[in-house]
């Protein structure tokens, strides 16, 4: 743990010397992992071997970034489809660390990553925050998953280095409120939506004593007015950091707000059109990704199912790395209890990923009809379930991890063979209906 503990120490200090790397050694280093992890998958994940050969492709004819363009763009029914050809042979999964996606699809999906790639996301991530100016003791709190606590090394515990100290998601807005009030945090971080809801409950109940050097958030899209939200009641910046499950961060706000900084030191991130194409610098496209160091499930021009804009400019900062935008993304609704409580559209998601069973899901939407009444609708894999003990299992692990007692809200899950789509051809995975019906 005391090694690992050093290595983490090690990539942050690494990757904070490559954020300063004029553009061209940056390239150069792009390239030499690019052709190290194509050949390291051909070799040893099924999918790529098969997609190479299907594409009449060598992988020595992928030598730089503008070769990574023959080969085909990944999606996630990919990956769901067959989700074991994506693993590599050297690994065997029961040592790997498993994460799990349904953050804006409603689509389960599980992602493996090995030791080292757990350190250099982690490494990542606290580049990200100390460029915002997160010291190595400040009093970090982190809104999260309780999946999520416990995840800092031995080493880090012992000296109190960039430690997050966790606050749950599932928790109500006055118990997160209550408990980060008595943290007296430094830094405040956690994801986006959960973040409103604090600044809001702070705003509403005269809260002064909440006062951060700044704040900090991800995992999902937050507006500007959210943004100016959070910044006027705790009159600190607000950072925002774009991230997914199966990459982690992928780029980061630093003081100077001109962009965000794409982490291309670990990550080759393209801007795409409908055929694949890249667009050009200050056009919208899709956000495909390719991870440079995840050995254990290789990820090579992964869409991550977001739009963006690569931007021409550069930051005052001195860092070199690229900068970009997202203009659309995930974006949910927020969720109110009977009993007083409103919590972010993730905690939900977050207490779906963690049920026992669901791996069995293909897709699932949550529709809040009334205060006291939730929609559930679940689209399941092509495996034998019995639906009936699945639907009462599912509802009591709700109301279990939700704190929920003596029938407050009802939950009535639906078995459907599909889910549709919103107008824009995405779904919304979350949805309130309260302001519709008036809370009736």
């Amino acid at each position: 743990m005391i090694t690992n503990s050093l290595q983490a120490f090690y990539y942050l200090h690494k990757f904070n010397n490559i954020a300063y790397w004029n553009k061209d050694k940056l390239i150069n280093f792009q390239n030499k992992q690019l052709r190290s992890i194509v050949k390291y998958a051909y070799d040893n994940v099924p999918y790529y071997h098969k997609i190479f050969r299907q594409n009449g492709l060598n992988p020595y004819d992928i030598r730089d970034t503008q070769d990574i363009n023959k080969i085909p763009i990944l999606r996630k029914d990919i990956i769901r489809a067959e989700p074991e050809a994506f693993l590599s042979r050297q690994f065997d999964s029961n040592n790997l660390r498993c994460l799990s996606t349904s953050g804006s699809t409603g689509k389960p999906m599980l992602i493996y990553i090995n030791s080292k790639e757990d350190l250099l996301r982690k490494a990542r991530h606290l580049r990200a925050n100390t460029s915002c100016g997160q010291k190595l003791l400040d009093r970090w709190v982190l809104i999260t998953s309780p999946n999520h606590f416990g995840t800092s090394t031995k080493l880090q515990r012992i000296l109190r280095f960039y430690v997050p100290i966790p606050v749950s998601v599932f928790s109500s807005v006055d118990e997160q409120a209550s408990k980060i009030e008595r943290l007296n945090p430094d830094v405040l971080d956690g994801y986006s939506s959960s973040l409103v809801l604090l600044a809001k409950y702070v705003q509403e109940n005269d809260l002064n004593t909440i006062r951060p050097k700044f704040v900090i958030g991800g995992a999902e899209l937050v507006d500007e007015s959210s943004k100016r939200v959070i910044e006027d009641v705790f009159n600190v910046p607000f950072f925002d950091q774009y991230a997914c499950v199966e990459f982690d961060r992928i780029s980061w706000q630093c003081t100077e707000k001109v962009g965000y900084h794409i982490d291309s030191d670990s990550l080759i991130v393209q801007f795409v059109d409908a055929e694949g194409n890249e667009v050009a610098k200050g056009e919208k496209g899709e956000i495909v990704c390719t991870s440079l160091f995840n050995n254990a499930m290789p990820l090579i021009r992964y869409a991550v199912g977001d739009m963006g804009v690569e931007s021409y400019e550069e930051c005052s900062c001195g860092r070199k790395l690229p900068l970009m935008k997202v203009i659309e993304g995930r974006s949910d609704s927020s969720l109110v209890f009977p009993d007083g409580r409103t919590i972010s559209p993730r905690a939900l998601t977050v207490a779906i990923n963690m049920f026992s069973d669901y791996n069995v899901f293909d897709q699932f939407q949550i529709i809040q009809k009334k205060i006291d009444l939730f929609h559930i609708f679940v689209k399941l894999k092509d495996v034998p379930v019995k639906k009936q003990f699945l639907s009462r299992k599912f509802v009591e692990y709700l109301n279990r991890t939700l704190n929920l007692s003596n029938n407050l809200v009802t939950f009535e899950i639906e078995f459907v063979d599909e889910i549709p789509l919103r107008n824009t051809g995405k779904l919304m995975m979350v949805i309130s209906e309260l302001s519709k019906n008036n809370g009736d």
